[in-house]
């Protein structure tokens, strides 16, 4: 496995597009990344993670361009993409019907548009990645594993689940916050709806539907 620093990300890209899973920090923890729409590799996610693959990926995207372009966008999602995107906000999503869905990621899709390093190489990459935490899945877990919040943790975990098949780690230091993404459904013809509270603060998420009426929080 390489160890990347963030200035090579063209490399990085170049093993995303060559069918390779890179693991890249957030300032959450470690993610696993690979091509959305290659099968083979966001199968690799699953095996890795030793995650069923009826818990679907986190589609990444470059842009709330994008997201227009893709799925079904409700006027509370714009609200959300233009005033918490890129960032650590995830949105629960509808596929355009025109649009075939990516099976990794399901139907509505969990969408997220990241900034910083993960930003950048999704910017590299030029088309979605689909990306997981880097971490065995419970219950296979137990209590024995828990996310990579550094780039030697990464190679830990390479190492414990048997050579995972992480073709690189880009080397972004340690990531300070630990959180998950905060996670809003937003249905084609529903209101938006807060689903799980995480780095961005609910606050924050009341204030950007605040044109609409703000969210049911649930």
């Amino acid at each position: 496995m390489d160890v990347l620093t963030p200035h090579p990300l063209p490399h990085a890209a170049r093993l995303l597009a060559a069918g390779e899973m890179v693991a890249v920090p957030t300032p959450r923890w470690y993610m696993l990344c690979a091509r959305a729409a290659d099968p083979a590799a966001t199968s690799a996610i699953f095996r890795a993670k030793q995650r069923p693959t009826a818990k679907p990926l986190l589609l990444l995207l470059d842009s709330p361009a994008t997201a227009e372009i893709l799925f079904d966008l409700s006027t509370d999602a714009r609200l959300l993409t233009g005033g918490l995107w890129p960032g650590d906000l995830a949105l629960r999503l509808p596929w355009k019907p025109a649009v075939e869905p990516v099976a990794a990621v399901g139907s509505p899709a969990l969408v997220g548009c990241p900034d910083g390093v993960l930003g950048q190489l999704v910017a590299l990459a030029g088309e979605p990645l689909a990306a997981a935490v880097c971490s065995i899945s419970t219950p296979a877990a137990g209590e024995k594993d828990h996310p990579a919040l550094t780039a030697g943790q990464v190679a830990v975990f390479q190492r414990t689940t048997m050579r995972a098949g992480i073709a690189a780690v880009v080397d972004g230091g340690i990531c300070p916050h630990g959180r998950h993404m905060t996670i809003v459904d937003c249905p084609a013809v529903a209101a938006a709806r807060l689903e799980r509270e995480g780095t961005v603060h609910a606050r924050a998420v009341e204030a950007a539907l605040a044109p609409a009426g703000g969210p049911h929080v649930g």
